[in-house]
Parts: structure tokens; C-alpha cells; sequence
């Protein structure tokens, strides 16, 4: 079963952090990559950009509205995402307790509801 590893930090908390704290966790975070890849279950996956670099898109009346920033002001903001492909839940809250991340913020489980073209399967 496919299931989303959505990745949810503080990036003021992660921007404080010193140039070394912050390099050690960048090396941890490419050793759980690498050793998602080595287990086969790694489908997709990427870092993604602060949120002061995001646009959101909104269709109010037929109009596009665009704001800078992200929807929602919160806490902890989306900082990355893997999609991993293994056997049922309990693995996928495994491999997440295991994230570097959810020591100090968080990563949230989600099933990914299978589609065959555009009807579920």
C-alpha cells in the first residue's frame, strides 16, 4: 500500500539552528533517504523551499486571487514529502517514527487512495 509521508517543521526553529546543528540534520536527513532507497520502498519524494517562497492560488468568482505565502498561518509549515510503498500501516508509522524530523516536529501518515485513470480502484 502507498501511503504519503508528509513532513511538517518550524522553519523559524529550523533557521535558528546553528550552521552545524543544521548540517548534521541535512546529513541525517540524506542516511534515511539512502536507506529508504536500500529497503525499496521510496516512491517519490522531495525537499521543498520555504514557505515565504510559496504562491497560493485561490478561484473566488471566476477570478484568480494570488497571495503570497502560504493558506494558513501554523506552527509548523509542509517542508517536505516522500510517497513510500510498504506492506500496511504499521510499517509506514515505523519508517515515520524514523524520520529525523519527528524527533523535534512532525510527520504525518496518510493512505493514498489507489486510482486506476479517473475512477478508484
Amino acid at each position: 500500500m502507498k501511503y504519503l509521508m508528509l513532513i511538517n517543521k518550524d522553519e523559524a526553529k529550523f533557521d535558528a539552528m546553528s550552521d552545524e546543528a543544521r548540517g548534521a540534520l541535512v546529513a541525517r536527513y540524506q542516511a534515511y533517504g539512502e536507506k529508504m532507497a536500500a529497503a525499496g520502498i521510496l516512491r517519490s519524494g522531495a525537499v521543498l523551499e520555504p514557505t515565504r517562497t510559496a504562491t497560493t492560488v485561490r478561484v473566488r468568482s471566476g477570478k484568480r486571487v494570488m497571495t503570497d505565502g502560504p493558506f494558513a498561518e501554523t506552527a509548523e509549515q509542509v517542508a517536505g514529502f516522500a510517497i513510500i510503498e510498504v506492506k500496511d500501516l504499521d510499517a509506514a508509522l515505523d519508517w515515520a517514527a524514523g524520520h529525523p524530523d519527528a524527533e523535534w516536529a512532525s510527520v504525518e501518515i496518510r493512505p493514498i487512495v489507489p486510482w486506476k485513470g479517473n475512477e478508484r480502484s
